[in-house]
């Protein structure tokens, strides 16, 4: 790679290339297409908003199209996936275990996933709760009846739910399956018998993780290097920096913008063929707001020019684009997005509203995209009837629906 200083699409086009959004899936998915997507994405954040897909299910979609979602599942229960938190909590490969047991083994620093002072003064509640299970096995959160007459809810934890979440930031009890998606812990000697083996520094993890975010980002700056995995965002620079000085990454300067930007080794001949032009995007898709993508909102503002905020958790009088909006994306750029609900029991999807961005030129090419992608995500759910309520600009909907027809 020679260019001294590339294009500002090239950051884009690579990001697409490298989580694998830059174009359909060839043939049919299998189980260890699942798999190898959470690797090269390196997180699957978990969400468990239902609306449309649960988001996990609903990445792997935008990447493979129609797959048995029972294999994301399966691929915990065998132990080819675990659950910790990464950006968020996230299914992780389970080859990367080791790059996160300095979190485990230092829970302090963790934030609101470990309240030590809870854990000091509730210590009894956590051993009751690690005996009641090396004893008995595998264990929900429902399996702990309340006894204070309060109901559950998310500031109202019970102990037990407390004491399983402390435990599971610790490491010291993992996410053996998913059962009617609630997590169901065992004692991490169960679950993941090689957890002790080969323990790496916090720093060593530090630049492994590095190098995962920057192959998982294509070309990225360090600020966006630290949130990938939400690593330490004031040492995260020195870091990068440090593996650029070594050749463990190369540092490349971007048209328009202000600060250094990295690339992983892997993607130089990509980024090489972005420069000259011989890459191109050609996927359309409708993104979750949790995807790797658009997750991180001023990294998508940068490179698709795309403002976009998740609003399901704000009053509704206070949303602009809807409860669950998914991103639209088409052959490279992010041209708008729609809020939409899966009702299931009667088979129908329902598109509250598809508004497209005030730049997009509307073509017959462009519905042809929209509405094959919409047809695809609708078959998908179970829900083939598509009902389209309201779009932007207006006659969008009378001509999609002719598409859909």
């Amino acid at each position: 790679m020679t260019a001294s200083s590339l294009p500002a699409s090239v950051p884009r086009q690579l990001l697409l290339a490298a989580q694998g959004l830059d174009r359909a899936p060839r043939r049919r998915a299998t189980k260890a297409d699942v798999l190898a997507a959470i690797q090269r994405m390196g997180a699957l954040q978990i969400d468990t908003i239902h609306v449309v897909a649960r988001s996990p299910y609903l990445v792997l979609f935008s990447r493979l199209g129609r797959y048995q979602a029972g294999w994301l599942d399966e691929l915990l229960s065998e132990r080819q996936l675990f659950e910790y938190w990464a950006h968020e909590a996230c299914l992780l490969p389970i080859e990367d275990y080791p790059l996160y047991r300095h979190r485990m083994d230092a829970p302090q620093g963790m934030g609101w996933k470990y309240r030590a002072h809870w854990v000091a003064e509730h210590g009894h509640e956590l051993a009751n709760v690690l005996a009641h299970m090396r004893e008995r096995g595998e264990v929900r959160s429902a399996d702990f009846a309340r006894r204070d007459g309060r109901p559950g809810s998310w500031w109202e934890w019970k102990p037990e739910k407390r004491a399983l979440e402390a435990l599971f930031t610790a490491g010291q009890v993992m996410g053996a399956r998913r059962h009617n998606f609630q997590r169901v812990y065992d004692v991490r000697e169960r679950v993941h018998p090689a957890w002790n083996d080969a323990p790496l520094s916090a720093d060593v993890a530090m630049r492994q993780l590095a190098l995962g975010a920057v192959r998982a980002l294509g070309i990225t700056t360090a600020r966006w290097v630290a949130d990938y995995f939400r690593m330490d965002r004031k040492r995260t620079p020195a870091v990068v920096a440090a593996l650029a000085a070594e050749g463990a990454l190369r540092e490349v300067r971007v048209a328009g913008w202000s600060e250094p930007a990295y690339l992983h080794p892997d993607h130089e001949a990509l980024a090489d063929a972005a420069a000259a032009g011989k890459l191109s995007a050609t996927r359309t898709a409708f993104l979750s707001p949790f995807d790797p993508v658009v997750w991180d909102r001023g990294r998508t503002r940068v490179l698709f020019g795309f403002d976009y905020a998740l609003e399901c958790y704000l009053p509704a009088p206070k949303r602009r684009w809807g409860y669950f909006v998914l991103p639209l994306l088409r052959r490279g750029q992010l041209i708008g997005r729609m809020d939409a609900k899966a009702h299931r029991r009667d088979g129908r999807f329902e598109v509250k509203v598809l508004q497209l961005e005030e730049s997009v030129r509307s073509s017959g090419a462009l519905v042809r995209d929209i509405a094959r992608a919409l047809r695809e995500l609708a078959e998908w759910h179970g829900t083939p009837d598509v009902d389209v309520r309201r779009t932007s600009p207006g006659l969008l909907r009378r001509v999609l629906a002719a598409q859909l027809a």
